[in-house]
Parts: C-alpha cells; sequence; structure tokens
C-alpha cells in the first residue's frame, strides 16, 4: 500500500513537471513568432499574437513580460505612422482652405465656395484633434516605456 502511495505521489509529480515545459515553449514560440510578424511590420498581427499569447499563457510572466514591450513598440509605431500620415493629410487640407479663401475674396458671394470652405474647415478642425491625440498618445508610450 505504501508503494502505491509512493508511486502515484511521483507519477503526480512527473506529470506536473512535464505540463510544464511545453507551456513554456509554447509561449517562447508565440512569442518569438510575434517578434517575426513584429520584425516584416505586420503589426496588427503581432498585436493579436500577444493577445493570443497572453489568454493561453497567463503563467509565461517572462515571455508576457518580453510581450509587453513588444506591444508598446508596436502601438508606437503604429501612431508614429498615423501621425505622419494625419499630419500630411493636415497639410493638405491646409493649403486647400487657404486656396479657398483666396477664392472667396475674388468671389465673396459664391455659395459653393463657401460650402467648400466650411468642409474645409471642418476637415481641418478634426485632422488636428486627431494629430493631437496621436502625439499625445506618444507621449504616453514613451512614458510608460520608461517604467
Amino acid at each position: 500500500m505504501r508503494n502505491i502511495v509512493c508511486i502515484c505521489a511521483w507519477l503526480l509529480v512527473i506529470g506536473l513537471v512535464s505540463c510544464k515545459k511545453p507551456v513554456d515553449n509554447g509561449a517562447k514560440e508565440m512569442l518569438q513568432k510575434a517578434q517575426t510578424e513584429y520584425d516584416e511590420g505586420r503589426y496588427s498581427e503581432v498585436l493579436n499574437t500577444i493577445e493570443q499569447l497572453r489568454s493561453e499563457y497567463p503563467e509565461a510572466i517572462e515571455e508576457r513580460r518580453q510581450a509587453l514591450r513588444l506591444f508598446q513598440e508596436v502601438s508606437l509605431k503604429q501612431a508614429q505612422e498615423d501621425l505622419a500620415r494625419t499630419d500630411s493629410l493636415l497639410e493638405d487640407v491646409k493649403r486647400r482652405q487657404d486656396r479657398l479663401q483666396a477664392a472667396m475674396k475674388q468671389n465673396p458671394y459664391s455659395k459653393q465656395i463657401e460650402r467648400d470652405l466650411t468642409e474645409a474647415r471642418r476637415l481641418k478642425d478634426s485632422l488636428q484633434v486627431r494629430f493631437d491625440t496621436q502625439c499625445e498618445k506618444i507621449k504616453y508610450i514613451h512614458k510608460k516605456m520608461k517604467e
């Protein structure tokens, strides 16, 4: 009876130890996959892989810590790219608004120019808010990365 209890205890220990390794390997493989996706510039896939790693391997603390850093880097890259696009659009809209204002001076009673100018102002304001938001997001990500 005593031998049976010892054998069962050893089998339980061996079972627990053997279950632990594949979890760590799976988390490491998933982290490596996310890093490869990052290197290839597939940022949305990186975020999906990190989310999957976090849900499937909640106990893989070191891999999750590394994944958090990668998540921050991806978020920063995406925000910087969006900021560049927004800045370009904002400059285009400002030039359009300037052209419309010049046209309005030449033809102050044109309803079409007035409507276009109003729309350009709305678009410029919207893009400016987006630009400011992305700037703040980038500052926040930098702050979190330092912590």
